[in-house]
């Protein structure tokens, strides 16, 4: 998996690998790209190849599988947002792809560090284009590394599993000081929101609150390995299941997330996010059966449908332990001292 980024990165940032251990920076400096998800999109050299939007958006099928995402993206947003949409086409949804890069030592070499989605809602009735939700899909090469190289490598040799020590704390800290970022700041009005896949092997319990746009509350029987990771980004944790899903969705949010966003922002989340996960994990998001009060998610379901997207999920794992990899030698490594002592000595 070797691209245009890591030979620039290797040339530019392993030579100088000595002086990066050696110099301590107060501030990491964050540069933003973005790029629009449509039939042209191609993903750039510094996408990880395993996001969801990059590994439908290539080989022969790349455009109808785009097409076809968005279609359904589209359609979803409509059931949703049916007041005042008769016909069920008001609305269409765009997808900006957000690519944040960092300098750790002010010597203009970068390492891509986060991707997430911006959505933009297009109202064909009045003409407007309405601003979205930010975050939506996680992309992160080095939560990669944390969980296909630093927790395997942890558990190696071990007959009992375990949490290395400050595990997710560096990932968390770099996420915090962007959200907090000037950068940040001034191309978003509001917080992130991530919104990801239940657990596969945990419970969920329909609560009675209901929210009109979010749906029934669920809450889990026990926090998973991911919750605790996104609460050292800062990030709270809520799963609903909106009106005709047939299972939840866990949402990571700062904040109130049902009183800080509109109903058209969650709107533009869900049915991004969940038209994702029914390409991504159909055994439980294009499940045949609803979830119902006690649900356990499962990864075996068999009774379920596939879209007509083609999603490679086996390259998807393999290329998740080359990515850390890849993370370790080119970030982790040369910056080891700068990055050890700017987590240990952060706070917002």
């Amino acid at each position: 998996m070797k691209t245009d980024l890591q030979e620039d990165f290797r040339i530019n940032g392993e030579k100088d690998s000595e002086n990066h251990q050696n110099t301590v920076k107060n501030d990491f400096a964050f540069t933003i790209k973005s790029i629009y998800f449509n039939e042209d999109y191609i993903p750039s050299n510094s996408t990880r190849t395993t996001t969801n939007f990059a590994n439908l958006a290539r080989g022969a099928s790349r455009q109808e599988n785009i097409r076809n995402t968005i279609t359904m993206i589209n359609n979803r947003f409509n059931a949703l947002a049916n007041w005042d949409n008769p016909n069920n086409n008001r609305y269409s949804v765009e997808l900006e792809i957000v690519s944040v890069d960092i300098d750790i030592d002010g010597s203009g070499t970068t390492f891509p560090t986060i991707e997430i989605l911006k959505t933009h809602i297009i109202d064909h009735k009045t003409g407007q284009r309405i601003e979205g939700i930010v975050g939506n899909n996680f992309s992160s090469y080095v939560r990669d590394y944390d969980f296909s190289v630093l927790l395997l490598e942890h558990n190696k040799d071990k007959s009992d599993y375990s949490i290395p020590d400050n595990f997710g704390e560096l990932h968390g800290n770099i996420f915090k000081h962007f959200v907090n970022s000037e950068t940040y700041k001034k191309h978003f009005s509001k917080p992130p929101v991530i919104c990801l896949s239940v657990s596969h092997n945990k419970t969920y319990t329909r609560t009675t609150n209901h929210h009109p746009i979010l749906g029934f509350e669920y809450q889990v029987n026990e926090s998973s390995l991911t919750e605790q990771y996104f609460k050292k980004m800062g990030l709270q944790v809520r799963c609903f299941m909106p009106l005709n899903s047939v299972a939840p969705l866990t949402f990571y949010f700062f904040g109130d997330l049902v009183t800080d966003y509109s109903n058209l922002e969650l709107i533009s989340t869900i049915s991004t996010m969940e038209t994702f996960q029914k390409i991504y994990r159909p055994e439980i998001y294009n499940a045949n059966a609803i979830a119902g009060q006690c649900y356990n998610p499962s990864l075996q379901n068999q009774d379920h449908s596939l879209t007509k997207i083609i999603y490679d999920r086996e390259e998807r794992t393999r290329l998740g332990i080359e990515q850390g990899k890849f993370t370790e030698k080119h970030f982790i490594k040369p910056y080891k001292n700068i990055l050890e002592k700017w987590s240990a000595n952060f706070s917002l």
